[in-house]
């Protein structure tokens, strides 16, 4: 969980971000619902980091091949796995647009156990529930995602989960404080 405490890193404004990370964190805070994500006024101090990184984290979200409301399950079970607040927060509210639902938030909390998955997201979300606690996937959860998903998705997946475990743990880690904190 982020510690209550402050940041370790305050978030940047002009200043610290630059010209072109100043415009992008205006433009990402809006598309968030926020005038201020955190994560970006942070991350954006990084310079040229900042933008390969929302490169790659945008070939996979939006961008990528799996659809946007599976997307959204595994990158919602990964911050409840990790306990991350600001995970959670900005993507329950992309989840709505998602079809995301209260009842369905409700049910990725309980996990793949819940009895109204679909076989295809129970099997999606076994397979984050074990990259995130023993980073990988055993030979009989792979074969249910596989029935499933072709091999790109699944690749996909490995790396969408990865992405945002590791997003999950650079947030803690540096203590970025929720939006409108």
């Amino acid at each position: 969980m982020v510690s209550a405490t402050r940041p370790r890193i305050l978030p940047g404004r002009l200043r610290e971000l630059g010209p072109v990370n100043w415009v992008v964190w205006q433009v990402l805070s809006r598309a968030a619902g926020t005038d201020d994500a955190h994560l970006f006024s942070t991350l954006g101090r990084t310079k040229g980091l900042f933008r390969g990184w929302l490169h790659y984290s945008g070939k996979l979200m939006p961008g990528g091949r799996l659809s946007r409301h599976e997307t959204e399950l595994a990158i919602l079970r990964v911050a409840h796995l990790r306990d991350c607040e600001y995970e959670m927060d900005h993507h329950i509210r992309l989840g709505k647009r998602a079809g995301v639902t209260s009842e369905i938030l409700d049910r990725l909390r309980t996990g793949p156990s819940a009895a109204e998955w679909t076989d295809k997201h129970r099997a999606l979300l076994a397979a984050v529930d074990q990259l995130v606690g023993s980073r990988d996937i055993d030979d009989a959860v792979w074969s249910t995602l596989a029935g499933h998903y072709d091999e790109r998705r699944l690749i996909e997946i490995v790396l969408l989960v990865n992405q945002y475990e590791g997003l999950a743990s650079t947030i803690t880690a540096l203590r970025i404080q929720r939006d409108g904190v």
